[in-house]
């Protein structure tokens, strides 16, 4: 049996839910899969639909985590058939009993205190005694190096996805319907973050309407930037350009993102914050839709520069404003997206999946 413990796990929407379901579902077809994962809104729907068995655990935040891991340790006393125990999150192991073997994958923001700190001891303290370490890139798995975490327990495997499924006409034709005329897309899915740099684009967006007035950028995602970006817009007089959404379906964020030249999400570093892989690029990938990312996190390991699509620095307006531009100018984000879509494949759950094997 394999036990996914995680804090992060549908019906909850985002990048993390998406790895650790993808992960769980995996692993199921495998073995007996038993997860522990945090109390979500509405989960009696999700769970009574999986293979598996979850527990959710309730409570305040702080005492939702001793609860969990009382509830863990009890119940690995009671199973001596457990194979290894999987988490999201070093603070998800923090309490757990450290005699089976133990997987933690690592993202970047979590990891990235300062080397000596109170929390950097507490992070060390987990992941120098698990079997394997499993970085989302090769950034994350230098950066885990220069916090102190032991070199040969890193492996890197990144984040996997799901073939896309086939999109509703409806959902196709209703794109279409929204961008209308402007054939010159652009699109964002992500949090309203600093790190994710809308921003710079939509400064970017400003010189570019005067090269391609047809050009439209579409932000899908809620966050506490998005009041400052939607002001920026108008400030710039940017309105008939930047269309904002949220809340939408899934089928409808695919139709938008497959009707789109462009994904651009050249992140930068705010703070503790980065980048650490960014399966949105991948995502963007198998629509064959290129991708414009940042230097500074792991997009790299997601986006083949000058091939699959361009790395910029994120901070610098004008190599944001070039790469788009670069992109744009004679359709040559039909090739990249050529290329991106097929390279979307080696990152199928079922490729993936046998790199956990290999360390299982």
């Amino acid at each position: 049996m394999f036990l996914i413990v995680t804090r992060n796990f549908p019906p909850e929407v985002g990048g993390m839910q998406n790895l650790m379901w993808g992960l769980t579902n995996s692993l199921s077809k495998i073995d007996m899969t038993k997860v522990f994962a945090d109390y979500s809104k509405n989960f009696e729907v999700f769970d009574n639909k999986v293979s598996f068995s979850i527990e959710r655990v309730k409570g305040p935040k702080l005492l939702r985590k001793y609860r969990k891991s009382f509830m863990i340790n009890n119940f690995l006393k009671n199973n001596k058939k457990i194979r290894c125990i999987i988490a999201d999150h070093w603070k998800s192991l923090e309490n757990i009993d450290m005699g089976l073997k133990k997987i933690c994958l690592i993202h970047s923001k979590e990891i990235n205190h300062k080397k000596g700190s109170w929390l950097n001891k507490r992070v060390l303290k987990v992941l120098n005694n698990v079997s394997y370490v499993v970085a989302n890139s090769n950034f994350t798995k230098k950066l885990a190096i220069d916090l102190g975490v032991t070199t040969e327990k890193i492996i890197v495997i990144n984040p996997g996805i799901d073939p896309v499924q086939k999109i509703p006409e409806e959902d196709l034709k209703k794109a279409e319907d929204l961008f209308g005329e402007k054939k010159n897309r652009l699109i964002t899915v992500s949090r309203f973050d600093k790190r994710k740099n809308h921003e710079k684009i939509v400064m970017a967006l400003r010189n570019l309407k005067e090269i391609y007035p047809d050009i439209v950028y579409v932000c899908i995602g809620y966050g506490e930037e998005e009041e400052n970006i939607k002001k920026l817009v108008e400030r710039l007089n940017l309105s008939k350009q930047v269309i904002f959404l949220k809340d939408i379906s899934n089928d409808y964020k695919n139709a938008l993102v497959a009707s789109s030249n462009i994904f651009v999400m050249p992140s930068i570093v705010d703070r503790k914050s980065v980048e650490g892989f960014g399966i949105a690029y991948i995502e963007a990938a198998q629509f064959g839709v290129p991708s414009l990312g940042g230097k500074d996190g792991g997009e790299s390991d997601a986006i083949i520069h000058e091939k699959t699509g361009l790395i910029c620095d994120g901070s610098s307006l004008d190599q944001i404003y070039s790469s788009i531009d670069k992109l744009l100018k004679d359709r040559k984000y039909k090739d990249y997206g050529k290329l991106a879509k097929e390279n979307s494949q080696k990152f199928h759950w079922d490729n993936i999946i046998e790199n956990y094997k290999r360390i299982l």
